[in-house]
């Protein structure tokens, strides 16, 4: 089931199952749109900014009494180009709807040059635990390609203030900017193990519908580099990272020990999560729901006290076992077979049986037939096996077209 135009309250029935331990909040203001970004993002509005958290408080009220998460998430957009009376603000509306479990996680993602000691002191005090700093990049060059705002030098420094202040610390860093070289990435690389973060996301640069880049690349302004160059940096990654002592736990993502993003592992592991805020997804006992994506038009359905989420569909038990599968992959582990079934009533046999024996036979999967996991293989080409899981089977066997370019949530 499926509709455009949603015909119920999102507050009105209770879930059957377990109600969410995870909720994301998303924040869609920035100084400036990078030209390879293409989310929910208002540049240079700020000016809405106080009708956007007064619509917000709203949401999170309708959303009825408070309930405990075990992670926060505000994602953005840039979460730290609010005011520091914004973002108190935003904190405690979202904390008093979901308070934080004890040794829960909370993440907010940050731009380098909006890091200050005072800001750090401000999330801090709220309770944040975790940063996630859009550093993408090390390189003057590679800095001015993607459009940031910063450099090395606002990096490091941003670095030494969330360490001060006790922060656990993650890093984004994005390959295949036109022109790298596996010299240039492996600057990018050393340097970011030479910070020690807690944890390192790596992305192949996307060309997205919407963002400046996809009409550049349809111009000839812009090429992107090769599949086997992106291959070749993204296999640089997975060496450099885990000779560093860094724990390769999903396609995109490393962690030092004990410190993977648990938020993330939310989507991963196929729970269920509550979604905040214009463009927000959210999960709810097999349903899922999307916010209006524009940030004007989030805050006057709101306003009018119409429900913000304009799409929603009803996932059957096959399709929830599908998607599950398929995220279930993307983490190194693999899927357990005897886990799947009971966890989903699902065999992956059952669901996709002659799809997971092709890419065993092509060395993208492993199977010994206790667990299926991606090979390192693979991790190349992942992106484009997962719809031959999401859909019943077809017959005519094929091999994936080379893919790195992961997505780091739903």
């Amino acid at each position: 089931m499926r509709s455009k135009a949603v015909p119920f309250d999102a507050t009105s029935s209770a879930p059957r199952g377990a109600m969410p331990r995870a909720a994301y909040v998303h924040v869609p203001f920035c100084r400036r749109r990078c030209g390879y970004c293409a989310f929910t993002v208002l540049a240079a509005h700020d000016a809405w900014i106080p009708r956007y958290l007064a619509a917000v408080e709203r949401e999170l009220a309708d959303l009825g009494a408070p309930r405990e998460v075990d992670t926060l998430y505000f994602g953005g957009g840039t979460p730290s180009h609010l005011p520091r009376d914004a973002m108190r603000r935003l904190a405690e509306a979202t904390t008093d709807r979901f308070p934080l479990a004890e040794n829960g996680e909370w993440t907010v993602e940050a731009n380098p040059a909006d890091v200050t000691r005072d800001w750090c002191r401000t999330v801090r005090e709220r309770g944040v635990t975790r940063i996630s700093l859009g550093v993408q990049s090390f390189s003057p060059r590679k800095l001015r390609v993607l459009e940031r705002d910063h450099d090395a030098r606002r990096i490091d420094e941003s670095l030494r203030l969330l360490f001060d202040a006790g922060l656990d610390v993650a890093i984004d860093l994005i390959f295949g900017v036109p022109g790298e070289s596996v010299e240039e990435w492996d600057g990018d690389l050393r340097r970011a193990v030479a910070a020690s973060p807690h944890h390192l996301s790596t992305y192949g640069l996307t060309f997205e519908r919407g963002a400046r880049f996809w009409g550049r690349r349809a111009r000839g302004d812009i090429t992107p580099e090769s599949e086997d160059s992106e291959a070749e940096l993204f296999e640089r990654a997975i060496d450099v990272l885990t000779s560093a002592g860094f724990e390769h736990y999903e396609v995109s993502n490393f962690a030092r020990p004990g410190h993977r993003c648990i938020h993330n592992e939310t989507y991963w592991l196929g729970r269920s999560y509550h979604g905040v805020g214009p463009g927000a997804a959210a999960y709810v006992d097999g349903r899922r729901m999307m916010n209006h994506q524009g940030v004007l038009a989030y805050i006057r359905r709101v306003e009018r006290g119409e429900s913000p989420v304009v799409d929603w569909e009803m996932l059957d038990a096959e399709s929830r076992a599908r998607e599950r599968l398929v995220f279930g992959l993307r983490r190194l582990e693999g899927v357990a077979r005897g886990a799947f079934q009971t966890r989903t009533g699902h065999s992956i046999d059952d669901l996709a049986g002659s799809a997971v024996e092709r890419f065993v036979s092509l060395g993208l999967l492993e199977d010994d037939g206790s667990i299926v996991r991606l090979t390192r293989r693979g991790l190349m080409v992942s992106d484009a096996m997962w719809p031959d899981l999401l859909r019943p089977e077809v017959a005519a066997p094929r091999e994936p077209a080379r893919s790195n370019r992961a997505e780091n949530a739903p």
